[in-house]
């Protein structure tokens, strides 16, 4: 700031000036005998407070006016504020005599002069120390500055350069030099502020500190905002000023603000009111600015994918706020803790609104057409990748949803939400929460699997995507919140539902063999058997080869499973009758699979490779991919 940009700052009126060169302040009257000893003492202060004070007056000569006391010489310094506390004692005493005394005339002189020159060593400490006193530095030092406030404290008369560097001798130099501009600073509003001066500091100190602040919220990307602004930027906009949003507001917090708070309990100690004015004033722009921009985000159009950043701006100030708390705990500062506090409310709202309408949106799903081969729903792979990510937030929901019930609980079975944690424990509502958007989902998959006309399929879907469902729940948070006995019961659910498969989409093929393969029966029985299995096997193969099973070991299950009911039954009345049919005629085009050839066949379903009817296990397909020996020869 230019130095008389600076001047103006200062309010206080100078000293009445004599032409003649003789200052009326040295216009004392000889001492009487008769004084008292306490006349005589404040006459000591006054003399001693003038000669010390007309030495810089800012008035008197341009060295002066741009010199600094307390950086040129720090035990004057020193000697200048107490000759000022005398001289405020003398004027108490004289005030008590005659409020129009000359002498109190002549100490009123003198005050105004040292108040504006300790407001002009105020403004300098303060401009010349803008980056040693930024509140970045001081909130990092903050568990030693009391150790260092009292090393420097000129009222506990320790503050020459070497008492204070023997304080600070473990200290960096800057923060050394920070520390006695702390110390300064502090000396010069005590000293003020008792003189009846207060106002004049305070006005200067919120100017610098102030900028400071504002200059820091700049440089930390922090924007002035509008609610309508937000509402017409494109979402990736406001994610890319959401992220930056989360890293301003810590260092804000925990630096800008706090660092600010430290200073100004620090220099203003001696008056909780100015203290607290002047912190409000400083900051409260700032602070009701920063905390402007998650409400207005909480309060934009919805939609699912927001949810992550909603959730994390609540999280950022939920972790946050006993800092805030603590910060802003001023009445003066109320409104910007009731600012955060309102921000959160409505990120809680905009959290509960986009829960409601996930939820109605996997209601609402209209799709119609069977999905090809019975694979993993889209649906499906959406919703619970959506609450596996979800449920790693599952400690900032359970505050949201704490007050939020499931009205539809009581349709639900009650063993559905056996869970890890007692009805009334934090995460009960949460998990109840999530274990229902689970069901909401799997109730939707019931009525798409209604939609394929061929019944084992529609249990080979429903195993498909609950066996999906289970892994991610398994991989995820949403193990913790389900609970193991939620995870083992619908285990056993997909067990069920593929055992259903096996025996609607083979059960043509179990029933074409006898019950009792090594029971005896007659030849031309025995021909109509192994054709009946021919026919069977190779309708069921060529319908299941689009078929898929997206889970390799749930694949591998069912293969197995398969083939321990087919196989070996086969091989025993293959091993029964093979002899005495290939002792006849047309034996090739009755025994058509050697018992080794079912394995291969069934190891080749369920990877959704082939289109219906594009292959048949028969020996007439020389380019059949499984001509590895398919045949028992």
């Amino acid at each position: 700031m230019p130095r008389e940009g600076m001047r103006s700052i200062f309010s206080i009126s100078s000293s009445p000036s004599n032409s003649c060169g003789s200052s009326p302040l040295r216009r004392t009257a000889p001492s009487s005998p008769r004084n008292t000893f306490s006349e005589s003492m404040m006459e000591e202060n006054i003399e001693i407070a003038e000669s010390i004070i007309s030495k810089w007056d800012t008035e008197a000569s341009t060295y002066e006016r741009f010199s600094s006391l307390f950086r040129e010489n720090r035990k004057e310094a020193e000697d200048f504020l107490r000759s000022v506390m005398g001289l405020q004692r003398a004027m108490h005493v004289l005030v008590s005599q005659s409020s129009s005394s000359d002498k109190l005339i002549r100490a009123q002189n003198l005050m105004q002069i040292a108040m504006k020159r300790l407001e002009l060593e105020f403004y300098q400490i303060l401009d010349a120390n803008r980056d040693r006193l930024h509140p970045e530095s001081v909130s990092g030092r903050s568990s030693r500055s009391s150790a260092r406030s009292s090393a420097s404290d000129f009222e506990n008369d320790t503050g020459s350069d070497d008492e204070i560097q023997i304080a600070d001798k473990s200290i960096s130099e800057v923060e050394r030099v920070s520390a006695v501009a702390m110390s300064d600073l502090k000396a010069i509003a005590d000293c003020m502020i008792s003189s009846g001066y207060g106002k004049e500091c305070v006005k200067i100190y919120k100017l610098i500190r102030k900028s400071i602040i504002d200059e820091g919220l700049y440089l930390l990307g922090v924007e002035v905002l509008s609610f309508s602004k937000i509402q017409k930027m494109d979402w990736e906009v406001v994610e890319l000023k959401i992220k930056n949003w989360l890293h301003a507001v810590k260092v804000a917090i925990k630096t800008l603000f706090y660092g600010e708070r430290l200073i100004c309990d620090h220099v203003f100690s001696a008056s909780i009111s100015i203290r607290e004015s002047c912190f409000a004033e400083i900051t409260r722009d700032g602070a009701m600015n920063l905390f402007s921009f998650p409400e207005f985000v909480a309060k934009s159009k919805k939609s699912p994918e927001k949810m992550f950043r909603i959730l994390d701006l609540y999280e950022s100030i939920s972790d946050l706020w006993p800092e805030i708390e603590f910060i802003f705990s001023f009445e003066s500062t109320t409104a910007v803790r009731s600012h955060a506090i309102s921000s959160l409310v409505k990120l809680g709202d905009a959290v509960r609104t986009m829960l409601s309408d996930f939820e109605h949106a996997i209601q609402k799903d209209s799709s119609k057409l069977p999905l090809p081969g019975g694979g993993v729903h889209p649906l499906t792979r959406y919703v619970m990748n959506y609450l596996s990510f979800l449920s790693d937030y599952s400690g900032i929901l359970a505050d949201i949803v704490a007050d939020w019930p499931i009205s539809v609980q009581s349709s639900l079975p009650g063993s559905y939400f056996d869970g890890p944690g007692s009805e009334n424990s934090p995460s009960s509502g949460i998990s109840l929460r999530f274990a229902w958007l689970v069901l909401v989902l799997l109730c939707k998959l019931d009525g798409k699997a209604k939609l394929y006309k061929e019944v084992s399929l529609s249990y080979l879907f429903l195993a498909n995507n609950l066996q999906y469902v289970v892994n991610k729940v398994q991989t995820s948070n949403l193990r913790l919140l389900l609970g193991e006995d939620w995870v083992t019961k619908h285990e056993a659910k997909v067990r069920r539902y593929t055992a259903n498969y096996e025996r609607m989409g083979w059960i043509k093929v179990f029933s074409s063999l006898p019950e009792d393969p090594t029971a005896a029966i007659t030849q031309a029985e025995a021909t109509e058997c192994f054709k009946k299995f021919n026919s069977a096997f190779e309708e069921t193969y060529r319908k299941q080869m689009p078929w898929i099973v997206t889970d390799p070991k749930l694949r591998d299950e069912i293969k197995l499973s398969l083939a321990k009911k087919i196989a070996p039954k086969y091989r025993e009345f293959y091993e029964k009758y093979r002899g005495v049919l290939k002792r006849g005629m047309g034996f090739d085009s009755v025994v058509r699979f050697a018992p080794d050839d079912l394995d291969n066949y069934l190891s080749d379903l369920f990877h959704g490779t082939g289109a219906s009817g594009s292959s048949t296990p028969t020996s007439s397909s020389s380019s059949s991919s499984h001509s590895r020996g398919w045949r028992y020869r």
